[in-house]
């Protein structure tokens, strides 16, 4: 079983990926963490140093082969890579990989992510709540077209990840 977790910074991928593949007792992968590590460099690094074009390259080829080497694993991808080289298509075409869409509220969203901010390249230049607002309100309309074609969406607001691990183990059962 491979279980893609997918959805807007934030909307924790990584903290319900951990406690999910845990609870399955597979393996966990942070698709950022592989890229960094095979990049030797960390995100905001290679995109400073290369671009967005490198970065996204990178992690579709880092992508197909985390995919490709694992049979069971649950893998939290970047806000932004079911957007891009027909990704989505990818997923879901393939029947061993179960996609799942944490789907987050725009308060939700920026309220998470305004402090941390700095560590991420594509908001750290926006200064009040109320810009980045704005930039997630925008990114999410042009991504929710990707988003929504997951087999599963899961509103998040208000669970905690223990509810949403739970809820997460009911829908793929």
């Amino acid at each position: 079983m491979k279980i893609v977790l997918i959805g807007y910074m934030g909307c924790g991928k990584s903290v319900v990926g951990k406690q999910l593949a845990s609870k399955l007792s597979i393996p966990f992968k942070d698709l950022d963490d592989e890229i960094e590590i095979v990049e030797g460099k960390s995100i905001p690094q290679i995109f400073r140093d290369k671009g967005e074009i490198y970065f996204r390259k990178t992690e579709n080829d880092i992508l197909k082969d985390t995919l490709s080497s694992e049979k069971n694993l649950v893998l939290a991808t970047g806000g932004g890579t079911p957007c891009y080289s027909n990704v989505m298509s990818l997923l879901i075409s393939d029947k061993e990989i179960i996609t799942i869409y944490l789907a987050s509220s725009l308060d939700t969203l920026t309220d998470r992510i305004f402090n941390e901010r700095f560590n991420r390249p594509l908001i750290s230049h926006l200064t009040t709540k109320e810009k980045l607002k704005e930039f997630i309100a925008k990114h999410l309309f042009e991504r929710s077209q990707f988003y929504n074609q997951a087999l599963y969406t899961l509103r998040i607001d208000n669970l905690t990840i223990e509810e949403v691990v739970n809820e997460i183990t009911l829908k793929i059962k």
